[in-house]
């Protein structure tokens, strides 16, 4: 069957199960397949036989930069440093979880565009954050082509602050700037998902939406949707450690950028240029198979601002359909 909206991730897309004959996905994958597409998320063992091992090396190695006394079971765990961001630039084992194949091979698979790991978070508690989207902080053109996968590295316990979510909020409108009467461009935040709190928690109470707290065992995984509501528990006992993984993936042949501090409909994007996990390399904006060529991209940066006037031309071509952007 023909794909008519390659412009949605399968498995959001409203053709979802005629679609989904046509993968020839096994029993597994495609109980992940449907979960993530009535639920926003799917839950599966993490694929990979020398996980404990690597979880050991990582907890070892990660340690110490969280200034947190891990030796003493009465410390309080909650005093240093919640996370190590891209610790796959220096730590193999993280890298490894990151760039696992078989996960980029089913994302691939049930989203439709090849799959490249960007980020990584390596967490010793839990965060303690509110319901959020992770679609105000990375997104991509065309949209909810980004996803999650959030590791346990050893089992959670409810009092250890664990993560919730809030079951088929991936398919409630995407808040925006623009949704919410907001100018994102050249704004200054302490955290890019402020503005958008009261947007959030009036759409659950709209649906009567209840969180579920995942209480995972070590070794488990869930893979989530972008735009799926989740944050972490309280953390009820601050003698209690919560190890974790966070890899972020984003696909092939899409422009990538922050929303929080961009304004779509006037072209003012903050840019990102993405580099894999896997080999290093940057993921320039693409659009239908053609490279957008934003000028002056500053290679490595968090994010790329272009001049107003660059990107309001290159998204005039793209909506009118140009084949010359």
């Amino acid at each position: 069957m023909q794909n008519l909206f390659p412009g949605i991730p399968i498995v959001e897309s409203p053709l979802f199960e005629s679609l989904e004959r046509e993968l020839s996905l096994s029993p597994e994958e495609r109980r992940i397949a449907d979960a993530l597409n009535r639920k926003g998320f799917a839950v599966l063992d993490f694929p990979d036989e020398n996980l404990d091992h690597r979880i050991e090396r990582i907890r070892n190695r990660l340690a110490p930069s969280f200034g947190i006394d891990f030796s003493s079971v009465e410390s309080d765990k909650t005093t240093g440093e919640r996370r190590v961001q891209d610790a796959w630039k220096f730590d193999e084992d993280v890298k490894a979880i990151a760039a696992n194949e078989t996960i980029i091979g089913l994302l691939t698979k049930l989203y439709g565009r090849k799959a490249f790991p960007f980020q990584t978070l390596n967490f010793p508690v839990g965060t303690q954050q509110d319901a959020h989207s992770d679609s105000v902080h990375f997104s991509s053109l065309p949209p909810r082509f980004m996803c999650g996968v959030w590791l346990a590295m050893e089992d959670i316990s409810a009092d250890a602050g664990p993560l919730f979510y809030y079951p088929g909020s991936h398919r409630w409108p995407i808040v925006t700037n623009e949704l919410i009467g907001r100018r994102g461009a050249g704004s200054d935040l302490n955290s890019a998902q402020d503005p958008y709190g009261h947007a959030w928690a009036a759409l659950c109470d709209a649906n009567d939406a209840k969180p579920e707290v995942f209480l995972a065992r070590k070794g488990q995984a869930l893979i989530w949707c972008a735009n799926l509501l989740h944050g972490g528990s309280i953390q009820k006992d601050s003698r209690l450690t919560r190890w974790s993984q966070v890899t972020h993936y984003y696909f092939d042949d899409c422009i990538y950028y922050t929303p929080a501090y961009s304004d779509e409909p006037v072209g003012r994007l903050d840019l990102r240029s993405p580099q894999s996990v896997v080999d290093g390399s940057l993921h320039h904006s693409k659009y239908l198979g053609e490279t957008v060529d934003f000028v002056g991209a500053r290679v490595g940066a968090r994010t790329n601002r272009q001049p107003p006037s660059v990107v309001n031309a290159i998204i005039r071509k793209i909506l009118k359909g140009s084949k010359n952007v």
